[in-house]
């Protein structure tokens, strides 16, 4: 029984591992062809309203951006592809900020400390909204399955386009998906 303990305390060990270089490797790797994809709703969804605390302590809702074009995108620090990705979330953002549009980013399981200090570490800050979900009732109730996860809510608060894992977002295809709903 012990020699069967140890055997799958070693396979959880190489299985973490190899996850880890997998992750690691990936955010290294350009973005495939289909990293700009995004999933239509063949229904759209109401979006699940929130009040979350920002970088600044302050709260923040889903509904203070009724009338605008919303990505939300759910992701932490120690995830890779979620890391690769700020930078083309920050330019889609700074392109269409000033016509109705807001990126919102839920950290999860993270506190505003370890937050703080990553973004001090990374080459350029995001601007847009940094928000916190510490016990993940947010990203339950929008059914995130994995990191990085991506959806774009329309002006009337519905959820009409999804994404799971890393995205290009100023790839031509996502610049023009966010033009459409404008």
């Amino acid at each position: 029984m012990l020699t069967i303990n140890r055997l799958n305390n070693f396979s959880y060990v190489i299985v973490t591992l190899l996850t880890l270089s997998v992750s690691i490797v990936s955010a290294e790797t350009p973005a495939s062809a289909n990293d700009y994809k995004f999933t239509k709703l063949s229904k759209p969804v109401q979006a699940p309203g929130f009040n979350l605390e920002d970088m600044d302590g302050n709260k923040q809702s889903l509904k203070q951006y009724e009338g605008k074009v919303v990505v939300i995108n759910f992701w932490a620090t120690w995830c890779p592809p979620c890391v690769h990705e700020m930078p083309s979330m920050e330019s889609l953002y700074q392109k269409f900020k000033d016509k109705s549009f807001v990126v919102l980013g839920i950290n999860q399981w993270e506190d505003e400390e370890k937050v703080f200090s990553f973004m001090g570490q990374i080459k350029k800050a995001p601007t847009f909204p940094i928000l916190f979900d510490p016990d993940s009732k947010i990203s339950a109730a929008y059914g995130v399955k994995g990191l990085p996860s991506s959806y774009i809510v329309d002006k009337q608060g519905n959820i009409v386009y999804r994404a799971t894992g890393g995205r290009d977002f100023t790839h031509p295809a996502v610049e023009q998906l966010i033009e459409s709903l404008l």
